[in-house]
């Protein structure tokens, strides 16, 4: 479906892909750190002009332009269009916004997301760094008091922003009011040179996005003025009286918006390993499957398929739950902006809970796509290394993930508490409130309705297993927190279940309400059915611990899954080529299109820049002394 939208989008692919100003001088993998970060802001400042002299504004066109050709390299300046320009829209008073959005929008001013210290990440209460208000001068005085207090992580800090958005405690009139936004210069806005009290750098190499200068920041007793913190929803007044915002969770739009940008990110991830380790497997050929007769394709090896075709449907279930978070966003959002917290609640747990749940799943089956191109998948000639450093970050940036699994749990223990009370389930929880006397209605057929009945089920028998849970442990002496904290694994375990039921129930829907024709909605639906029931036999002790299924049940699941994978092999290669996703952004020699994936690996490998020289200096310096009479001393004596 996103096939549709790059189609309408060729035209202009092709144009910046024939634009001399956007060819790559060499591959991304022989180049270095310095390299890629230089070559990665020439080509996206200029993508970004190119794309405003053609008219192009709508977000989806700009992200598969960017595709093209810088695919899976990161934007250096992607946080200060993501990220802070949205913040200052959506975190500033009218004032600030007629200052600093002029500014933010020309360039003249470049800002990054400070939050994560080198001390404290997702528990945000815990932040150390301080903004005490100076009421005699009307400033805040901006510390980052410890070691632990330094900023450490944002994206751009190190050598490209002049600006930040900084997250710090606020202390007026002797009290503590918490965690605010404040906007700080970091840099002077014609030099670059740090200002005054400000020590930024870079935080050196990473296991993936070497293209951005993520950075660290130590601030002295930097000023700035009382119009700075960011002023939407809390104030501080010139004589230093605090105003509250109407909720706290008004602050954490930002990390919400983007939160809800991953779970898309990584399914994109997932989907271009599905296309290249099935285009793949599809022309590998490996052992005789009868004595002297051809190798066989390993795409036709069902535990080829069984490690393939279920990432290959999760890809579309983790797209369709993108495409719900962020049409959620969109829609709810400007009503909580305005003062209506009624979906916040959801809004917040949804956010968190598919962030998690779609990048932990993504990201291991990027690294299953590559086991299944054996030893060629573990080259950066397969594409497959770039596409996994891409992908696994997501699984700590925004929100650690288990972390973010207990702030679903939170949602749901207090929604169950609130069913048990006979009030209203919010539309996203209906789930918990079904009937768990109720068996699986699972027949041969394998109806969708059964198999979405079977994960709520999971959902709401996990969900008051922990309730109950945490309810004896208190009525044997505990705290509300000890027990809290002594049931955190079986509060995880409810919150990936309901995620898992939302993502099932989401992609049922989707087939259910748009319009495909009769064979595609027939190979949709096998995918569908794929991604539900095997998950349920990956995770079955969940499923039976109190016999919601029969054995005989269990044995149609077993069936099914494998009478699934051949109903998907004659399609698998149609599937992923429907992605539509074009050689050059996939940047691989074993998933090409046209299959010639033998003389692309020879290419690569003559393109290695190791081969400049047909004998390196290493030889003479190291291996020709040992190679002579004196041997081995000679060489020690050279080292």
């Amino acid at each position: 479906m996103e096939g549709c939208v790059r189609q309408e989008m060729s035209r202009e692919e092709n144009l910046v892909k024939q634009d001399p100003n956007l060819k790559r001088d060499k591959r991304w993998a022989f180049q270095t750190r310095e390299e890629r970060a230089d070559s990665a802001m020439r080509k996206h400042m200029y993508l970004d002009k190119l794309q405003e002299n053609l008219g192009i504004t709508d977000i989806k066109e700009k992200y598969f332009l960017r595709d093209a050709v810088v695919p899976h390299e990161g934007h250096p300046m992607a946080l200060h269009f993501g990220m802070i320009i949205p913040t200052i829209k959506n975190q500033s008073s009218e004032e600030q916004q007629k200052k600093w959005l002029p500014m933010a929008e020309s360039l003249r001013m470049i800002a990054t997301y400070a939050q994560t210290e080198l001390g404290h990440g997702t528990f945000i209460r815990g932040l150390e760094t301080t903004a005490m208000y100076d009421p005699q001068t009307e400033e805040f005085i901006v510390n980052t008091p410890t070691l632990t207090a330094t900023k450490y992580w944002p994206g751009a800090l190190g050598k490209t922003v002049n600006h930040c958005v900084v997250m710090a405690q606020l202390y007026t009139k002797g009290k503590n009011c918490g965690i605010h936004m404040f906007m700080v210069q970091i840099r002077d806005m014609d030099t670059h040179v740090p200002l005054p009290g400000v020590e930024v750098g870079d935080i050196g190499p990473k296991f993936g996005f070497e293209e951005i200068d993520n950075g660290y920041l130590r601030l002295d007793n930097v000023r700035i003025p009382r119009e700075n913190m960011l002023m939407k929803y809390s104030k501080v007044l010139k004589d230093g009286t605090y105003v509250k915002p109407p909720s706290d969770k008004l602050a954490y739009g930002s990390m919400v918006l983007l939160r809800c940008s991953i779970t898309a990110s990584t399914a994109e991830c997932l989907s271009e390993a599905c296309v290249i380790a099935i285009r793949y497997s599809a022309v590998r050929r490996q052992t005789e499957i009868r004595p002297g007769g051809e190798e066989a394709q390993i795409i036709d090896y069902q535990t080829q398929q069984y490690k393939l075709f279920p990432l290959l449907a999760t890809s579309f279930a983790m797209i369709f739950a993108g495409e719900f978070i962020s049409n959620f966003y969109k829609i709810k959002y400007p009503e909580i902006a305005a003062g209506n917290f009624e979906y916040l609640p959801q809004l917040h747990a949804m956010s968190a809970g598919l962030k998690a749940f779609s990048s932990w799943a993504c990201s291991e089956g990027v690294e299953t796509c590559r086991q299944c191109c054996g030893g060629h998948g573990y080259s950066h000639a397969s594409g497959l290394p770039k596409i996994y450093v891409d992908c696994t970050p997501a699984c700590t940036y925004e929100g650690e993930n288990m972390v973010l699994m207990l702030q679903v749990a939170r949602f749901l223990m207090k929604q169950y508490a609130n069913m048990v009370q006979g009030k209203p389930l919010p539309t996203l929880a209906q789930c918990l409130g079904i009937d768990l006397s109720k068996q699986s209605c699972m027949t041969d057929e394998v109806a969708l309705k059964c198999l979405v009945m079977a994960y709520n089920h999971r959902v709401a028998r996990l969900v008051s297993d922990a309730s109950n849970n945490i309810q004896n442990l208190v009525s044997k002496g505990k705290s509300q927190q000890e027990a809290w904290n002594s049931s955190t694994v079986r509060l995880f375990w409810a919150s990936r279940a309901f995620c898992h039921a939302f993502v099932v129930e989401n992609f049922v829907k989707i087939l259910s309400e748009r319009y495909l024709d009769d064979k595609t909605k027939r190979v949709m639906m096998s995918l569908c059915k794929l991604y539900a029931v095997h998950g349920i036999i990956t995770n079955l002790g969940e499923f039976i611990q109190d016999g919601f299924f029969s054995s005989d049940q269990i044995q149609i699941l077993q069936n099914k899954l494998t009478s699934l994978l051949k109903e998907i092999r004659p399609n698998a290669v149609a599937l992923v080529d429907a992605f539509d996703y074009p050689d050059s952004v996939l940047d691989s020699c074993l998933g090409r299109y046209d299959g010639q994936v033998y003389q692309a690996l020879y290419e690569y490998a003559r393109e290695s820049p190791l081969n400049e020289k047909e004998v390196l200096d290493s030889y003479y310096k190291y291996i020709k002394p040992a190679q002579t009479s004196s041997g081995t001393g000679a060489l020690l004596s050279r080292l």
